[in-house]
């Protein structure tokens, strides 16, 4: 009989997913999005970015000033969907193998026996990643990217949903190590919640004297539906007017005059997926121009770098890239209509 996987919990995996075909994903991101709600205020676009990088199987990473509530938007992800979450406090001692986990010996059996380490929940949150050390940043990307951790010559696959939610302080660079274009290119998306307004403020100020909601959010979805969400999303039709838009797009931020490196193949496929769970998001089995289009930004702008001089004259990414999007035709169709603004 084969051991199983570390990370794997039988016990909380009984109930089997709907058929894919059953399920409405509409319906359910609406639940996760509300049950999120609860704890974070004012925030319902982030949110469904957020959920739109999860149903595209991608990775998150929130750039933000501290204290705007960027490590309980990762618990209330992970709550909401009943998946087991690890936080990682990124310091500039952390170690590859205390992420990825080690072998200890074991006196009586007299054979080493590998201790998982953070990395093998479902949901991991990599505190301040740009405080870790280049070779510490390097050992997620195995996991980000192949959703399975090598050590000590044995390979280990992650238990699914598999979500990476990293944060950073754009204002603090003091003993930090930058996230070199590899990994940043492995992030879907890039977000940023911001501060709330003075009525939202008022209200977490209500909510939070007597205790954190976070402790009274519960699943509202299984790992099992929601992996079966996933499914869904890879089955959205794009026609081939969708695709080239991406394409063209893409290949906009590589010929633009104030970008030195524009979106990578990985971009391209990045903006399909992130475009076909807006659509799922939404209702729809089919992707239109504006799912792509308010996507572009949080799927591009950590992949692009723009040129020094661009630099120098306090030209922000967001707006090259608008640059670039106004410039590309958008494909026409009756059949791309949408009535109501999600994100």
């Amino acid at each position: 009989m084969s051991k199983p996987e570390p990370g794997d919990n039988p016990a909380k995996d009984k109930k089997k997913p709907v058929a894919s075909n059953q399920i409405d994903v509409q319906g359910l991101a609406e639940k996760v999005t509300s049950n999120i709600e609860k704890v974070i205020l004012g925030k319902r676009k982030q949110i469904l970015l957020a959920l739109a990088a999860y149903l595209a199987e991608g990775h998150i990473l929130l750039e933000d000033v501290p204290g705007v509530a960027k490590t309980i938007l990762a618990r209330a992800i992970s709550r909401s969907v009943g998946c087991v979450f690890k936080r990682i406090q990124c310091t500039p001692d952390l170690l590859p193998s205390d992420i990825n986990g080690v072998s200890i010996f074991n006196q009586k059996t007299a054979e080493f026996e590998f201790r998982p380490g953070p990395i093998f929940a479902q949901t991991v949150l990599a505190d301040e990643i740009n405080r870790a050390t280049p070779r510490t940043q390097a050992a997620l990307l195995e996991a980000m990217a192949e959703r399975r951790v090598t050590a000590d010559g044995q390979t280990y696959n992650l238990k699914p949903p598999f979500l990476v939610i990293a944060t950073q302080n754009p204002v603090d660079h003091e003993g930090t190590f930058p996230l070199p274009e590899a990994q940043l290119d492995r992030f879907l998306i890039k977000l940023s919640l911001g501060y709330p307004t003075i009525e939202e403020e008022a209200l977490m100020l209500k909510r939070l004297q007597f205790g954190h909601p976070i402790d009274d959010v519960v699943p509202v979805v299984s790992s099992a539906d929601w992996m079966a969400c996933q499914e869904v999303v890879r089955k959205i039709h794009l026609d081939d007017q969708i695709r080239t838009y991406i394409l063209e797009i893409v290949h906009g931020t590589r010929d633009n005059e104030n970008i030195l490196l524009g979106g990578s193949p990985r971009a391209s496929l990045s903006l399909q997926r992130a475009a076909q769970a807006s659509a799922a998001i939404q209702g729809r089995t089919f992707v239109v121009p504006d799912d792509v289009k308010k996507l572009v930004v949080p799927v591009l702008t950590h992949r692009i770098i723009l040129k020094p001089e661009t630099r120098l004259r306090k030209i922000k990414t967001e707006d090259v890239i608008n640059d670039v999007l106004d410039d590309i035709p958008v494909p026409v169709s009756s059949d791309y209509h949408t009535e109501k603004d999600y994100f």
